[in-house]
């Protein structure tokens, strides 16, 4: 790779570092928002389903237009308008103007996280075309992590609105950053095959691409689900089971550089050795962990260890199943799987936080909390299992070349 193929890399991944932190900021925000806004923290549950939504929206509608004319235009569109929005974030006073910015800043990163994904897939080398994509997408735990452990330091000098104010401005500046960097053409699957359909997201839902988009849909589905229960609400439910508010906040960003590590070892072992075994055992542990958690004691150390393999293994799903979109679909539909992909998961993910909600408002407890969690994971190392399966469709469109289980 050379030095501008790298540094579209680098830019591509602070993407991803930006949605991470932007995810994290709402959840890391809630429980502060009582003292200064009379908000209660139960009342954001729709707050959170809504940039859920707006990323499924954004996703389905806007991004498969990265595969018929280039994606340079979605990507910086869409991290331009996410600056803007999640700075308006920190002006809201009420719970309807923070639905509104938040739905807002969802479609605009759905318009544009498909396309990086699927950019950063082309401009990797074919065999370790998972493995730099999972790369890439580690800025989403790192912006988590970092919104995590730094959020003390910036609550204290910009109080809540701070945690709006830091992915907004480097939305902003990315979105500079990428429009003079990247090339600005049609991508080369598209050209090669003359006119895109103009409804490529159909073909999704057709032999013989229904089989691989429905267990690619199912497992970024029930992770995702996962994924937004245990970002919203983690710091909120710590403190639950004797967690300071700080210190639920750190290691809910501490968990997430577990989740890097795990993303890069699950990609890496997709890419050169066997992709359904190493999604069931990533997922198998995560929902173990779980279980191990709901039936222990509050213990920081321990809770904190199983944490990083659990909540950090939530955060590894969504970097790793996007790369299993280059062995699952024809490059000419890349942004048009993962942009669908991204919709179908957030119909399902929408559900994490209002579940979340029901647990807290049940007042059942921290330890039911991740019972509840570990039930998706589960059924991704279940869905996990019929890798193989999708992988054959692509093997019969590629004529008969063999793409390793």
């Amino acid at each position: 790779m050379n030095n501008r193929t790298i540094a579209s890399l680098a830019l591509l991944a602070g993407i991803f570092v930006m949605e991470g932190y932007d995810i994290a900021a709402m959840g890391l925000a809630v429980p502060r928002l009582g003292d200064d806004l009379g908000i209660a923290p139960t009342s954001f549950g729709l707050v959170f389903t809504a940039l859920l939504v707006g990323i499924g929206v954004g996703g389905a509608l806007l991004a498969p237009y990265g595969d018929r004319f280039g994606r340079r235009a979605l990507i910086v569109v869409g991290a331009a308008s996410t600056g803007a929005f999640t700075l308006a974030t920190s002006t809201a006073t009420s719970v309807p103007e923070f639905l509104v910015w938040r739905g807002l800043t969802g479609i605009a990163l759905g318009a544009a996280l498909p396309n990086v994904s699927a950019l950063s897939a082309e401009l990797a080398p074919e065999k370790l075309r998972a493995t730099v994509m999972a790369i890439v997408s580690a800025g989403i735990p790192l912006g988590i992590a970092i919104a995590g452990v730094l959020s003390p330091n910036v609550v204290g000098a910009f109080g809540w609105h701070g945690l709006f104010y830091v992915p907004g401005l480097l939305a902003l500046a990315l979105a500079v950053g990428l429009w003079l960097l990247l090339d600005g053409g049609v991508p080369e699957a598209a050209d090669k095959d003359g006119n895109a359909a103009k409804a490529p997201q159909i073909l999704l839902f057709r032999q013989p691409w229904v089989i691989p988009f429905a267990i690619f849909a199912a497992m970024l589905a029930f992770n995702a689900m996962n994924l937004y229960l245990l970002n919203s609400w983690l710091p909120t439910v710590l403190p639950q089971a004797g967690f300071e508010q700080d210190l639920a906040d750190r290691v809910s960003g501490i968990v997430q550089f577990a989740g890097i590590g795990i993303g890069v070892a699950a990609s890496f072992g997709i890419d050169r050795w066997n992709k359904g075994l190493t999604l069931v055992l990533m997922f198998g542990a995560m929902a173990v962990c779980f279980f191990a958690v709901s039936i222990t004691p509050p213990d920081r150390t321990v809770w904190t260890l199983l944490l990083c393999v659990g909540v950090g293994g939530a955060s590894a799903g969504g970097m790793v199943l996007p790369g299993l979109c280059v062995y699952f679909f024809a490059s000419r539909l890349l942004s048009t799987a993962i942009g669908m992909g991204v919709m179908v998961a957030r119909l399902g993910a929408f559900a994490g936080p209002l579940i979340g909600q029901a647990v807290l408002d049940a007042n059942a407890g921290p330890q039911f909390f991740f019972m509840v969690a570990a039930i998706p994971a589960a059924i991704c190392a279940v869905v996990a299992l019929l890798v193989p399966v999708g992988l054959k469709v692509k093997e019969r469109e590629a004529g008969g070349q063999p793409v390793p289980a």
